[in-house]
């Protein structure tokens, strides 16, 4: 059972793809630093926002993996994206990509436009909270 409860008022606009808000009822915060798509080697892989939003979550996962938690785990998600508008035309492609590899109990999340990100080549971080039991 996951440590936390989603929260989305009839009196808000339907989310899709977050929830309005998220009550944390576990017992040990992670705190997951953002992640970008690279490789093992440190280098920024994928040419396309879906493919580096793959490898981007993937690595995100894995660090919550490694912490002992799940995809259902996770609280809260930001999203840092280079182009606001490339990642509105691929959110339906970007939605799928999260529900294979996070599932459907989705975290409150924002989406910030951001100028550049740490590694030029990259064109997504995403970094997390998640509650764990």
């Amino acid at each position: 059972m996951s440590p936390s409860h989603r929260i989305n008022p009839a009196e808000l606009s339907p989310p899709t793809g977050f929830s309005h808000a998220v009550v944390a009822t576990g017992s040990h915060l992670v705190f997951l630093a953002g992640q970008t798509a690279l490789d093992q080697d440190g280098k920024v892989v994928g040419a396309t926002l879906p493919e580096q939003f793959t490898t981007a979550l993937t690595n995100l996962l894995t660090a919550l993996h490694a912490a002992g938690g799940a995809p259902a785990d996770l609280a809260r998600v930001t999203v840092y994206a280079t182009d606001v508008a490339d990642y509105r035309s691929n959110a339906a492609e970007l939605g799928r990509i999260w529900r294979r590899l996070a599932g459907r109990d989705y975290p409150a999340m924002a989406v910030i436009g951001v100028a550049r990100l740490w590694d030029e080549q990259a064109m997504v971080e995403i970094d997390g909270v998640a509650v764990l039991p």
